[in-house]
């Protein structure tokens, strides 16, 4: 952790973030890092409170990153592996029943609250930073 770093509900984030209401919209965007990944491998987390699955990512550069995502009622694993994915990859490190989560999947709810997942519309290359 450095002297620009704070813990913030569990989450190491740029001590930036205790000031946003001093920053542009734009440079409050540019603090969270979206990227886009593959995941590589989806398995079932049985010993989630809520359905989801362990998923494996594929970041370019940033490597293989793990997240524990709530995808159960519109996905299988199988779907799952291959697709490309928005991640926020800064938030920091959380253990959901056991499993290291690193990064945070991101979807957004159809009409009956299903998560449906944020994708890039073709090949793009991993790691590649949302903007």
């Amino acid at each position: 952790m450095s002297r620009n770093d704070v813990r913030l509900f569990g989450f190491l984030m740029p001590r930036t973030l205790l000031y946003a209401d001093r920053m542009t919209p734009y440079e409050a965007f540019q603090i969270l890092e979206l990227r886009v990944g593959r995941i590589q491998k989806a398995l079932p987390h049985e010993k989630a409170r809520k359905p989801a699955y362990k998923l494996w990512i594929e970041l370019g550069e940033l490597g293989v990153k793990q997240s524990s995502a709530q995808l159960t009622e519109l996905y299988t694993p199988e779907a799952l592996v291959g697709r490309l994915v928005i991640c926020a990859t800064n938030l920091g490190e959380r253990h959901i029943a056991g499993f290291k989560s690193e990064v945070l999947v991101l979807g957004l709810p159809d009409e009956q609250g299903r998560v449906v997942l944020l994708s890039a519309e073709r090949d793009v290359p991993l790691g590649g930073r949302v903007y």
